[in-house]
């Protein structure tokens, strides 16, 4: 035998003993560290946390909601996230879960941070997160984020024209890129244009920052028109399995004839019938300017959403450091959460009276996109609502002074 390839052999051997040396010591020494067997004694959640119950006050800055929304929250969801007693040890109570899971929303701290004050493992945290995220979205959805129907969207075209004097609109539309680590082998698919890597929530909201429809998982790489296209609602819209109204008649104005009920959004996205956007251009007529200032001021209420969830949900200032799936499940967990908390919110968050509340956004020069061929039907639709806003039934007493305002700039 030839005596370089038997000293060949001898090497792969030792190799292959090192390797197994290697992974007999990565074994799991015990299946609780000793550390996290003082979890009852030390442990955030049967210290601090039992504590702060005391102090609803405090307990809300911490957990984002009241203790009787937690209470009734984990009514909701105990049963989803109950787990079994094992021979080896006791399994993490549902209150414990939820806990956790609501501080690494309301925080954004890590796993690791988190695991080290609660005395639990790592990858534990991590699956908390992973599953009750998902029990969340699983268990609310249906009374939080149903399917809208007629009556829903009739209900929320009311709210817009009180709160915000845009007639038969069933939503505002809009994308929000979600920061998060590189996923690997995925080249340039979540690569966005911001130069980070995202993915992209597109929400359609209601008059009163509501989540009435999500789509979660876009690339980030993709456009906000693209994405809508390719989604169940863009989808839902187009082919009218929505359930949505027919057209109807503005309040006051039979003589314009029914007008559809309408999606508002930016100039990112492509003029529907049901899908308006703004006039493009930069020398704008006086009624054009009024469209787009009634438009943006109906619009902004996707952007304030957007605000409100990420100042809840502090986990939106970091990184995910997840992957892709987890972190689809952490926003939709965030999205219902915000519908499941508004009632108790009284309200708030609009924060700026009616006759005061612009949006500066319908000032800029808004270009056309390349690609984008608006249909007739689509203008058509916009040119009525134009005509409507500088009629005396549709004119508001604030908006010229607020066009005139913004040509001074």
């Amino acid at each position: 035998m030839d005596s370089s390839s038997s000293s060949d052999d001898d090497l792969l051997i030792l190799l292959h003993n090192m390797d197994k040396r290697a992974r007999e010591e990565r074994r799991r020494k015990y299946w609780v560290h000793p550390l996290n067997k003082k979890r009852g004694e030390l442990g955030e959640f049967h210290i601090l946390v039992q504590e702060l119950k005391l102090y609803h006050g405090r307990f809300k800055t911490y957990f984002r909601m009241s203790v009787g929304q937690f209470e009734a929250l984990l009514q909701e969801l105990a049963p989803s996230l109950k787990k079994h007693r094992n021979n080896f040890r006791e399994p993490i109570d549902p209150e414990q879960r939820l806990a956790v899971c609501l501080r690494f929303l309301s925080t954004g701290d890590s796993f690791t941070t988190i695991a080290a004050s609660f005395r639990l493992g790592i990858s534990t945290v991590a699956k908390i997160v992973r599953e009750t995220c998902k029990a969340i979205w699983e268990e609310l959805k249906e009374t939080h984020m149903p399917c809208p129907t007629q009556a829903l969207w009739k209900k929320t075209a009311q709210r817009f024209q009180e709160e915000w004097n845009f007639p038969n609109c069933i939503g505002a539309l809009d994308g929000k890129h979600i920061v998060i680590q590189a996923p690997p082998n995925t080249g340039s698919q979540f690569f966005n244009y911001k130069g980070t890597f995202s993915v992209v929530l597109l929400a359609l909201v209601d008059a009163d920052y509501r989540f009435l429809a999500v789509d979660v998982g876009g690339f980030g790489s993709n456009s906000d028109g693209g994405i809508f296209a390719n989604s169940n609602l863009g989808k839902g819209l187009q082919s009218g399995e929505l359930d949505v109204p027919p057209p109807s008649l503005l309040p006051s104005a039979s003589e314009l004839g029914p007008v559809p009920y309408v999606v508002v959004a930016d100039e990112a996205f492509p003029m529907k019938p049901y899908l308006l956007r703004p006039y493009p251009g930069r020398h704008l007529s006086e009624d054009k300017k009024v469209f787009n200032y009634r438009l943006s001021r109906a619009r902004r209420i996707v952007e304030n959403a957007f605000g409100i969830l990420t100042q809840r949900w502090r986990v939106y200032c970091r990184r995910l450091q997840v992957c892709p799936e987890v972190a689809d499940s952490i926003i939709k967990a965030t999205c219902i959460l915000n519908n499941y908390l508004h009632p108790a919110e009284g309200g708030q968050g609009h924060g700026v009276e009616q006759e005061e509340a612009v949006e500066e956004s319908f000032l800029a020069p808004i270009q056309n996109l390349r690609g984008n061929r608006a249909s007739a039907e689509a203008l058509q639709v916009r040119d009525t609502l134009k005509k409507y806003f500088v009629s005396p039934a549709g004119a508001l007493s604030w908006q010229n002074r607020h066009v005139q305002r913004g040509l001074a700039v």
